[in-house]
This record gives structure tokens, sequence and C-alpha cells, in this order.
């Protein structure tokens, strides 16, 4: 019998994405969709190569995963992100359904959170995953950001 992953596995891959953002000089935020414990989708912001605000990871992975799924509702499907998704983003899950949001570091000036932005009310959202690697990931990136400037 296949053995579930748990919530560590797939946010170690979402961060190995945000490290890929962080290779490509972009805020490294990472995300995965799974589905019935396998990836579907994965994902790293692109704002800055693609010169598109809306290029977030979990904009590039809700596309991918419902282009794969064949369908826009995520429903059965989690999201593993590195950083608490931003007002559009959570608009974004919000629309698709996605059943469940697992994220790392919280943001408290620009998360839907702070922002009051609502989340689809049969979806389940977990924090804190992994936040001290994904809060760490994103503190090098600024430091090392601001030391160029």
């Amino acid at each position: 019998m296949l053995q579930p992953f748990d919530d560590n596995y797939f946010m170690k891959k979402a961060l190995q994405e945000a490290e890929m953002a962080f290779e490509k000089g972009e805020v490294p935020v990472g995300a995965v969709i799974v589905v019935k414990n396998r990836i579907i989708a994965r994902a790293h912001n692109l704002t800055e190569k693609l010169h598109d605000v809306t290029a977030h990871a979990e904009m590039q992975a809700i596309t991918a995963a419902a282009n794969f799924i064949g369908g826009k509702y995520l429903k059965d499907c989690t999201l593993y992100v590195t950083l608490e998704p931003c007002q559009m983003c959570a608009g974004a899950l919000y629309w698709s359904q996605i059943s469940r949001i697992v994220y790392g570091a919280s943001d408290p000036q620009r998360g839907y959170v702070a922002l009051g932005t609502q989340i689809h009310p049969k979806t389940v959202v977990e924090k804190g995953v992994l936040e001290n690697e994904a809060g760490e990931l994103l503190k090098r990136f600024f430091i090392q950001k601001r030391n160029l400037n």
C-alpha cells in the first residue's frame, strides 16, 4: 500500500520551488498542488521574469493544476505554499474551491488574513508548516537585495 506523505514532505517541495525563485532574483515563494498524494503542479514567483504582477507562485500553480485536471475547480486538492497568500491569490483560491491550503510563513502586512480577505468556507487552512525555513529564505533574500542596492 502506498504510504501517504506528510505536510512537511510537500512543503519541502514548495521550498525547493522557492529556492528556484531566489536563484532567479524573484521573491522566494514556491508552491505545489497535490491531489491523492501526487504533485500535479509546481510553481514559483515569476513576476520579474514575466513582467507580470499576477505571476505569483500560487497563481502559476492554480493554472497548472487546472490544466492538469481539465477543469477550473480544485476540489480534493491541497496547495502547499511557503508564504501566506496575498489577497489576489486568496481570491483566486476562493474561486478555485481548493479543499486545503497549507502555508509556511505568515505575512502580517500583505497576507490575506491581515487584509480580511475571505477563503472559500469549505477550504481548510493550516499555517506554520516549516515556517522557520520559509521565513529564513525570505529574510536572506531581502538582506541580499538591500546589500545590492
